[in-house]
């Protein structure tokens, strides 16, 4: 159903170019993601996001100020953070194989691991800077129209289409 309303707008062509392996799954995955950002809301008032949660968790060890204002807010952040990775071992095994056998590619990747770590500290960085992340903003931002939300989000997308662009123009490999 998702996708003849895509192919109608788009033509099916791209539509297939855009996602190859059918758009149900995002659908149900936006789905969920939606529903248990809802859930955080109703359940505690406060926006999910996954940024704060280095310093939410540094608040159990740690008594200084920039943590302990996490202390009320910590145990559901650590939850949220780890249905985030359980989510991914899940999908990874319902759609890629076995990630936890030699032969199953659930969890290979061609990228260098100095790329990836390198990667998420600019991450890391921009999360800080932007005083937020793509799930604090573009999900519950953009979904309660926060004005920084969408300037911060459009500048996302801008500034990582800029940079697949040249990284890709330089020839720069994995």
């Amino acid at each position: 159903m998702i996708a003849g309303i895509l192919g109608d707008l788009f033509g099916s062509g791209t539509v297939d170019a855009l996602f190859p392996n059918g758009v149900s799954r995002y659908a149900i995955g936006g789905l969920l993601v939606g529903l248990g950002t809802v859930l955080i809301y109703l359940g505690t008032g406060i926006t999910a996001g996954a940024s704060t949660f280095l310093e939410s968790t540094l608040s159990y060890v740690s008594g200084r100020s920039r943590f302990t204002q996490y202390v009320a807010s910590r145990d559901w952040r650590v939850v949220f953070t780890l249905g985030i990775v359980g989510g991914a071992a899940v999908y990874a095994v319902v759609y890629q194989g076995d990630p936890w056998s030699i032969a199953g590619s659930g969890w290979t990747t061609d990228v260098s691991p100095w790329r990836l770590f390198l990667g998420g500290i600019f991450v890391g960085i921009g999360t800080r800077v932007g005083k937020g992340c793509t799930s604090g903003h573009g999900i519950c931002g953009v979904g309660s129209v926060s004005r920084t939300s969408l300037v911060g989000v459009a500048t996302f997308l801008v500034v990582a289409i800029l940079t697949a662009n040249v990284v890709s123009a330089l020839g720069v490999g994995l």
